[in-house]
């Protein structure tokens, strides 16, 4: 019998990647294969890539290069998004074997099978954009606790600095009763808590004549699965019946994550998002006022095109106001094959970064705003397996970090805790 070939995996960018990493790792863990740490010397490495921002497909070959120095002979297999927005690009970096697109990728474990014994051999299948179409539901079990589960894929919107429509094609998603038998997977599995992972997750059911707020009302009646925490929801598409399920379901955490991207109307408008800044304004008073502890998260993009100063401080004053939790930060990153190139306009990068770190300070004023918020507060926490410094850590319904002196006794476990005690780092602890 020959020796066992060694793989490791490495994800790059969204929950939704981490969700199919898992999925495509679990082929080989079960055919044969010996999964190691991405840091280790092994046979084949595999990339699940990123192309959101240039930083994502810089830090891709930096893998590349990572990889060649632990093993100069093994195989660098580059699968996802940058794989089908620039195949031949990443096919012309050292050491790079294989390039898969987004439907493709899921065949890895066959492609491997035939790749040669010697690294000049390589294996590329130029990704085709017309055969984004079907869809591959995922779910990640390599934590104890949290499971990322993919229930969309794709998106319909044409935003015009975003190149995920083509990498990822048209929004589509199973049926309801797929999905739940998928999920009834995941509730055998002893985790806890998961996590609805997709592009536009909010789109789902769109091919079927059904709907996310449709899929919520089935999930929350598993029987095994004792936390959902929704990902990224459009703002158009959070409605009154899903921000009611919440705070009507146990099983719902009651935590939001609504992309904004500018808290300008002007620059939404350019950007070709689908609300108003009236519409995000609205959402937030809603839930504040359903569910008064919610977590509220909000993504923003800086440095866009047509954002003059004027705009950035109409967006920056916006946001102050808004009753949100914290800020996650994107700085304005030029991709090819988008509307926003067209622009004519440019904002010097040096700008990008300097409001960028506007918007990090503001963000971390609101987190503590936020956390002090709820000093006093009766929750529960679902600790992790994860120890540091002889603490062990988890999250609240609500998404706040907390943290107790270890026990093994309690890893995936839920606790009532009450928060008191807020330590420097902006941890409660228990």
């Amino acid at each position: 019998m020959g020796q066992r070939k060694k793989i490791a995996f490495n994800t790059l960018g969204c929950k939704l990647n981490f969700s199919e990493t898992d999925a495509i790792s679990r082929q080989f863990d079960a055919g044969g294969y010996d999964i190691v740490s991405f840091k280790n010397t092994a046979d084949i490495y595999v990339i699940n890539s990123c192309t959101v921002t240039k930083n994502a497909e810089k830090r891709c070959k930096t893998l590349i290069r990572q990889a060649m120095k632990n093993n100069p002979e093994a195989h660098v297999a580059v699968i996802g998004c940058y794989s089908q927005i620039n195949p031949k690009e990443l096919l012309a970096v050292p050491g790079v074997s294989m390039v898969l697109g987004n439907s493709e990728k899921f065949n890895l474990f066959d492609h491997l099978k035939n790749i040669g014994q010697n690294r000049s051999d390589k294996d590329f299948t130029q990704p085709a954009r017309e055969k984004l179409d079907t869809f591959m539901p995922s779910f990640s079990t390599g934590g104890r606790t949290r499971s990322f589960f993919k229930i969309q894929d794709g998106c319909d919107y044409k935003c015009a600095y975003c190149t995920i429509p083509l990498a990822r094609g048209k929004s589509r998603s199973n049926t309801i009763a797929e999905t739940i038998r998928t999920a009834q997977k995941i509730a055998g599995t002893n985790m806890k808590e998961v996590v609805l992972t997709g592009v536009n997750i909010g789109d789902f059911g769109k091919p079927h004549g059904e709907s996310f707020a449709n899929l919520l009302h089935e999930l929350v009646r598993i029987d095994g699965i004792e936390r959902i925490r929704l990902s990224s929801v459009e703002p158009d598409l959070l409605n009154d019946e899903i921000i009611q399920l919440v705070r009507n379901e146990d099983k719902l955490m009651p935590h939001f994550h609504i992309p904004l991207q500018s808290g300008s109307d002007t620059i939404l408008k350019a950007m070709g998002r689908r609300y108003s800044t009236a519409v995000f304004s609205d959402r937030v008073k809603q839930i504040r006022e359903l569910i008064p502890h919610a977590c509220i998260a909000a993504d923003l993009i800086v440095g866009y095109p047509d954002e003059t100063e004027a705009c950035f401080e109409e967006s920056y004053q916006f946001i102050k106001k808004q009753d949100i939790s914290y800020i996650h930060v994107f700085t304005y990153s030029e991709r090819e094959n988008t509307r926003a190139l067209n622009s004519g306009q440019t904002v010097h990068p040096s700008e990008r970064k300097k409001r960028s770190k506007q918007i990090q300070l503001l963000s971390a004023e609101k987190k503590k705003q936020f956390l002090l918020s709820n000093r006093g507060l009766e929750t529960n926490v679902l600790w992790e397996r994860d120890a540091r410094d002889g603490f062990m850590f988890g999250f609240t319904d609500n998404y706040i970090k907390v943290k107790t002196k270890f026990d093994a006794e309690r890893v995936n476990s839920i606790q009532k805790i009450t928060l008191n005690k807020l330590d420097k780092h902006n941890v409660y602890q228990v």
